[in-house]
């Protein structure tokens, strides 16, 4: 190994290093030694073989001493060849050697990366919405790659540098002051030339890439926002693509910046660390060479005091840096610990049960709820703010109490921010009540399944439900609405697409079913994939279901299809509806006005007319407006 390719190495490790200034967590590496133990057999083999790599590396250097002895000597061509052939074997042994180490170095840190990353993936899934809403996704998966990566490095790389470089450094040491302790000082005394550069050069060019790598993040996100539907169209309709333009080009003029100076630093480091070899290696031969004139040391050993000069000065270096890039491992395997410390606020029990089968009734007993403070669900780190907001916790839902019997359709209404999608977020059990009940169940008041004891495959069976924002994955049409029923045939799918009115529009694409549908349903119009989102629904089947606001997007003539559609679909089903139109919802067998998280108005759509409350109110507000907007569409004459 030349001194440029251990100055390149040094210089590669310090300035991937995080600071090593955070203190040392035994807790955390209690944790790192259990995700190591189902790899603790591969993991001895590695450590054993990169000891006896290490040994290797000793003994060529040795060897070719030998071999200027033997020459030297002129003991004869046999013992030369003898020795050529050993050096031979060597190199063999220690390049297969290196391929086994780096198979093991790439199965134990894949596999780590593997465990990781389905282990945070797998608990992410189980967050509550309100973490969701929160949390800022590129955060959030920086964890799942970075920070993993980052932590595979303890294994795949830090072990196996430690402890061969512990070894290596060792025997050369013992092997140089065994041949010359005199040479071996002096090539000590230079130690501190070779190590003070490295350290503040790399401490230099790590806070240089560091700020490099905050100047990409942020062009990271700018791109991601700004090159999505809704985000290209936000800056298209407010005319900034100039300034677009220019934070991005001022954040990349920086990026390059920093990319010329790191290049300087990085030859300029190189090219000292070079000379200070130069200098150590014509000490080394200066030195050796007037003791072995002295006669006091053979010709060989001072190429074999050249050679291992380099053995001697790489495992020191990175000895240096072992520190920093073992806390920097830590580090990296707490920013993935902090993801899997957080709580899920939903869990399935252990005795939980499957809700009965049946027609089913819905029933809110008493409901009392109120959304999580950001501390039960969220992370600073993650939202990208020095601390969390420390609102939350006010009670959204007072005493909601009403009963859906089986087959029915009870209607939600009231003003936006009553608690209308709280109280259907409670009954999918996207959030759990603070007191009372949800219960699911065909019997008398009171009898049913506590949604809180059902699994979460039941519910998922027995409930349905359709949002306002008509969320579709970046997939294509047939995969979107096998995500509500894997086993769906096609002929299943086109009966669904029928029932909601798209079966024209969805034929005339040339690739039918498998249009993808580009990222969150963009491709498709509003109604288009609302529609979509409907007969995602109709293919479920399940025997509940929750409109939200699900034909908002649709204009009059869509929405009449649609509404007829369901109307087939929810036949025979127990259906809670949410909806600000009133016009959809007056066949409902009850409607509940709510505001301000309370019920102060249950009964039909007549009945709550004629009472001239607040449904009446709001009826009359939303008649009065369809009326102005008709007489503003006809023409003057």
């Amino acid at each position: 190994m030349s001194m440029e390719r251990v100055a390149w190495g040094s210089l590669y490790n310090i300035t991937r290093a995080k600071s090593g200034s955070q203190p040392f967590s035994k807790a955390t590496l209690k944790r790192v030694l259990a995700f190591a133990r189902p790899y603790r057999g591969k993991l001895l083999a590695f450590v054993l073989l990169s000891v006896a790599m290490a040994f290797l590396g000793v003994a060529t250097p040795v060897l070719a001493g030998q071999v200027v002895d033997t020459i030297v000597a002129k003991a004869g061509i046999d013992e030369v060849i003898r020795l050529a052939v050993l050096i031979a074997v060597v190199a063999v042994a220690e390049a297969g050697l290196g391929l086994v180490t780096r198979w093991l170095s790439s199965v134990i840190g894949e596999g780590v990366i593997v465990d990781l990353r389905t282990r945070v993936f797998d608990h992410v899934q189980k967050m509550p919405i309100a973490f969701f809403t929160r949390t800022r996704t590129g955060a959030l998966v920086s964890r799942l790659n970075n920070d993993v990566i980052g932590a595979q490095s303890a294994f795949a790389g830090t072990l196996s540098g430690v402890v061969s470089n512990v070894v290596a450094l060792i025997l050369t040491l013992i092997v140089m002051l065994g041949t010359s302790w005199q040479v071996t000082v002096l090539a000590m005394i230079l130690l501190p030339i070779f190590l003070v550069p490295a350290r503040r050069m790399g401490s230099r060019l790590a806070d240089l890439r560091r700020e490099a790598a905050e100047h990409n993040a942020a062009m990271g996100t700018q791109m991601t926002e700004r090159f999505s539907a809704p985000g290209a169209t936000l800056v298209k309709l407010f005319g900034r693509p100039a300034d677009e333009s220019r934070e991005f080009a001022v954040r990349a003029g920086r990026v390059r910046d920093i990319g010329i100076r790191t290049a300087m630093l990085q030859f300029t480091f190189v090219t000292a660390l070079t000379l200070v070899s130069a200098l150590a290696l014509a000490l080394v031969y200066g030195m050796g060479g007037w003791l072995a004139i002295a006669g006091q040391l053979a010709p060989g050993d001072v190429v074999v005091l050249a050679l291992l000069l380099t053995r001697l000065y790489a495992p020191l270096t990175s000895l240096s840096n072992a520190r920093v890039e073992i806390m920097s491992a830590l580090v990296s395997f707490e920013r993935v610990f902090e993801i899997l410390d957080l709580k899920p606020l939903i869990a399935e029990k252990p005795d939980a049960a499957a809700v009965p089968a049946g027609p089913v009734a819905v029933e809110f007993d008493d409901v009392r709820f109120a959304y999580p403070s950001a501390d039960k669900v969220s992370l600073a780190s993650l939202e990208e703010v020095a601390t969390l907001d420390t609102r939350g916790g006010e009670e959204v839902l007072h005493g909601i109490s009403f009963r859906v019997e089986p087959g029915q359709t009870v209607a939600l209404v009231g003003s936006s921010g009553a608690g209308k999608s709280t109280i259907a977020q409670l009954l999918t059990r996207l959030y759990d009540v603070d007191s009372g009940a949800v219960r699911l169940g065909g019997g008398a008041a009171g009898s049913g399944l506590d949604v809180r004891d059902a699994t979460f495959d039941s519910l998922r069976d027995t409930l349905g439900m359709v949002t306002q924002d008509g969320h579709l994955f970046h997939e294509s049409i047939a995969s979107n609405l096998r995500l509500a029923r894997p086993g769906a045939t096609e002929e299943d799918m086109w009966e669904a697409i029928r029932q909601a009115r798209l079966e024209t529009m969805i034929r005339s694409l040339p690739d039918g079913l498998d249009t993808v549908v580009g990222e969150r349903g963009y491709r498709l119009s509003g109604g288009e994939r609302q529609r979509l989102t409907i007969a995602r629904l109709l293919i479920a089947q399940p025997r509940v279901v929750i409109l939200d606001e699900a034909t908002a997007a649709l204009d009059s003539t869509n929405e009449a299809a649609v509404q007829a559609a369901l109307g087939a679909a929810l036949e025979g089903r127990t259906a809670v509806v949410i909806a600000h139109r009133l016009s959809t919802i007056r066949a409902a067998d009850a409607i509940l006005v709510v505001e301000d998280g309370r019920i102060v108005e249950r009964g039909t759509h007549t009945g709550l007319l004629a009472a001239d409350g607040r449904y009446a109110e709001l009826y009359r507000t939303q008649f009065a407006e369809a009326t102005a907007v008709a007489q503003e569409a006809v023409p003057e004459t």
